[in-house]
């Protein structure tokens, strides 16, 4: 009789506005159609992450997970005399008690910090219980891992906390990374470390780290009706083709204060054409005020509330979709699942920078601007404004067709590839 399974997926989940979040939520899923007994989703409580300052959703405007996934969120161990790390000993302790109850495992982290963290430490004490443990550990590292994480303990000589990173990833069964860039990046800030401390960590990253694409629900976005997308439209005040969207978090890498200010400069606002900005995060305040001063404020809508459902529809409806991204010390984009989402959705073309990991999202079906350059984005969107609709609607299906290698079975099928090879590994030696 075959044995039961299980996928465990710790990470930062719904309500946050992260790419990643849906990311988790696609591979859960994706796990139920792949004949797995059980799903679950490990996470943190609301309060924790609406007090952590994380870009959130609308509660309301979550979509439910399929029945079959299971969102636990770990109450904190300790009180007040526990300054920090009391969330975190509740999601290890929870994970300790799952890779103790004899029921094979497959546990996923996305994001080392802290995720990767909590399953290493509660592998290391599940074995320590002497109670069987059937664990298969995969960590996937994201862009902020590198870049807000291990980039800055290399640039502020933290060599500990570097260190600590790395080491329990390296700890995991599977090591993947979302892009070829963020797997480079790793390896090169390995390396500066290796070279500072004569450690070995940029050897065995560039050995042991694999390219896992992030997982989307490419059905979701292929299901799209028309008659769905004019009835978001209206319900938002917006028409097909009348509008410029962003979507994605409200932050200085995203570069949505150069799209304001190429917008203004383009002739867009002349011809009709609304800038809509989707989102929410740490720069909202000061995005909001940016626009409210130019001579076009009444052409520029903010929304803070799109639900899950709506995502498609605006991506789909609007003349196009500009994610000027730009790389900064806290944060590069790595792959820009958003715009994989929007490439899926139709509509009018992608316009972004080479930034990161975005060449892997878009391939050639996008239009490439450079880094913090307002005017070369009010030259591509007249450029849009002056485009053949047939022509676009050519490059509308270009772009579909290269984002559909994205789907979640497809990247999920790839991730239990790796772990089906790591466990008949032994019975081949």
């Amino acid at each position: 009789m075959r044995r039961a399974r299980r996928l465990v997926i710790v990470v930062r989940a719904d309500p946050v506005i992260c790419g990643h979040s849906g990311e988790a939520r696609n591979l859960a899923e994706a796990a139920l159609d792949r004949g797995f007994d059980e799903v679950r989703i490990v996470t943190w409580p609301i309060e924790r992450l609406q007090a952590a300052g994380l870009p959130l959703k609308p509660l309301d405007g979550v979509l439910p997970y399929r029945d079959g996934v299971v969102v636990e969120r770990p109450e904190p161990v300790g009180d007040y005399k526990v300054p920090d790390g009391r969330y975190l000993a509740g999601l290890t302790g929870r994970l300790v008690e799952l890779f103790t109850d004899g029921v094979p495992t497959v546990a996923l982290s996305l994001y080392l910090s802290p995720h990767a963290t909590a399953v290493a430490d509660a592998v290391s004490i599940a074995r320590r219980t002497g109670l069987p443990v059937d664990v298969v550990t995969v960590a996937e590292a994201v862009g902020s891992d590198v870049t807000n994480v291990v980039r800055a303990c290399v640039q502020e000589d933290k060599f500990g906390a570097a260190a600590h990173v790395l080491a329990q990833y390296l700890s995991h069964d599977v090591c993947l990374a979302v892009s070829t860039y963020t797997r480079d990046l790793i390896v090169t800030e390995a390396a500066a470390i290796d070279a500072k401390h004569g450690t070995r960590f940029a050897e065995q990253c560039a050995a042991r780290v694999q390219v896992s694409y992030p997982a989307i629900d490419v059905g979701a976005y292929l299901a799209r009706t028309e008659a769905g997308t004019d009835a978001v439209l209206a319900r938002r005040g917006l028409e097909r083709d009348g509008y410029v969207l962003f979507l994605s978090r409200l932050a200085h890498a995203k570069g949505v204060d150069d799209l304001i200010e190429g917008f203004v400069r383009s002739g867009a606002p002349a011809a009709g054409q609304r800038l809509v900005i989707a989102g929410n995060g740490p720069q909202a305040d000061e995005l909001r005020a940016l626009a409210a001063a130019t001579p076009v404020a009444d052409r520029i809508t903010f929304l803070d509330d799109v639900s899950d459902d709506e995502k498609s529809h605006l991506m789909a409806g609007c003349t196009a979709f500009v994610l000027p991204s730009k790389p900064r010390p806290e944060f590069v984009e790595t792959f820009g699942i958003a715009l994989a989402e929007k490439m899926l959705s139709g509509g009018g073309p992608v316009i972004t920078t080479d930034t990161g990991g975005i060449g892997e999202a878009v391939g050639d079906t996008a239009v490439i601007v450079p880094v913090s350059d307002p005017d070369a984005i009010a030259s591509a969107l007249d450029d849009v404004l002056a485009t053949d609709p047939v022509d676009r609607a050519a490059w509308a299906e270009r772009s579909r067709a290269y984002a559909l290698q994205f789907d979640r079975a497809v990247v999920l099928d790839k991730i239990l590839d790796r772990v089906a090879a790591l466990e008949a590994a032994p019975a081949l030696a």
